[in-house]
């Protein structure tokens, strides 16, 4: 059956149309689904016996079971869903002063192979659809009682490489009869698919655009990110400023700090050299230690070096606040993990 929060606002009036209902009812199953956030349809009191039978002969809602939750001493909490076909997702939620954040995934499994994360190793099955990806935010809304702030694609997969489903999800989720969650206060991060960074600049969604980059020249890329290959750094920055330049947004550079590769002063040097005049911020990551990776967490010294570098030479720049690092946050740690046993 299709999945009902797989469309946003017109195309759920065009789907009810086309079994005879008039599309005014698509706001009402909104309201149902996003505000009141119910999980049964007979629980959408305003809509005929009739109608409510004809959704649930054609439709699922795709409530998501929670496999196992994890708390952290932070306050973090991870989540691996249960996306109802013998798959597993996980999502993030996290405590800010200015809110609850979550991190959502885009896909099960990840085709990019970064060295770095938890996600490699763990086969790509299929991309989430975008009603999959809304469930997210509802079920760990529905769980902790509470709406969230802030949205973060930056769980498992690349976001950009399951495009479609990704900027319907953001429609829905930004839509005030939807989710109604602000498109600034949603990250959609990349590991630098040009392509598609040409198509976000065109979408006309205030949303933030975060870039992977990790590295400062194209053989410590590649060998960090295998994507770096097809697409590299000189076509990425490329891209970068052309999307600058269409949107008049900032962009957020992601730089994981790894202890002797490229977390030394000649890489903040270069990083400033890349990114000089360009309207963009920093946000270096200690990395996470995973299970036979080949990098580990540069030292705080670094860290600290590193950030002062960027900021003495015009370059915005703050370190990531570590959360969760006591409850596998870290991507695909608690999916691979649960894969084992």
């Amino acid at each position: 059956m299709k999945n009902i929060k797989d469309y946003d606002l017109e195309e759920l009036k065009k789907e009810l149309s086309s079994i005879g209902e008039k599309p005014f009812r698509a706001e009402q199953i909104f309201k149902w689904l996003y505000e009141a956030k119910v999980k049964e349809f007979d629980e959408m009191t305003n809509l005929s016996v009739e109608l409510r039978n004809k959704l649930k002969e054609n439709y699922t809602m795709c409530n998501f079971n929670i496999l196992k939750k994890q708390e952290s001493s932070d306050g973090t909490k991870k989540y691996l869903f249960d996306v109802l076909d013998g798959n597993a997702i996980e999502t993030v939620l996290m405590q800010y002063h200015h809110g609850k954040t979550i991190c959502v995934s885009s896909q099960i499994g990840c085709k990019m192979g970064c060295k770095f994360c938890a996600s490699t190793g763990i086969k790509f099955i299929r991309n989430l659809t975008s009603g999959e990806i809304v469930e997210q935010v509802l079920a760990v809304e529905q769980d902790i009682g509470d709406r969230i702030s802030n949205i973060v694609f930056m769980g498992i997969g690349e976001p950009l490489d399951n495009y479609n489903n990704v900027i319907n999800a953001i429609r829905i989720i930004n839509n005030p009869k939807g989710l109604n969650i602000g498109a600034r206060h949603i990250s959609v991060s990349t590991s630098g698919i040009v392509p598609k960074i040409y198509d976000l600049a065109n979408e006309n969604i205030q949303c933030t655009l975060s870039i992977s980059l990790h590295a400062t020249n194209n053989e410590k890329r590649s060998s960090m990110m295998p994507v770096n290959d097809a697409y590299p750094i000189e076509e990425l920055l490329q891209a970068c400023k052309d999307y600058i330049k269409t949107t008049n947004r900032r962009i957020s550079f992601e730089y994981a700090l790894a202890k002797d590769n490229n977390d030394n002063l000649d890489d903040a040097k270069q990083l400033v050299k890349l990114l000089k005049g360009m309207l963009c911020h920093v946000n270096l990551i200690p990395i996470n230690k995973i299970e036979n990776g080949a990098y580990t967490k540069s030292t705080n010294e670094n860290i600290i070096k590193f950030r002062d570098y960027l900021n003495e030479h015009g370059i915005v720049a703050t370190i990531r606040r570590e959360l969760g690092s006591d409850i596998d946050a870290a991507c695909g740690q608690l999916r691979r993990k649960n894969l084992k046993e």
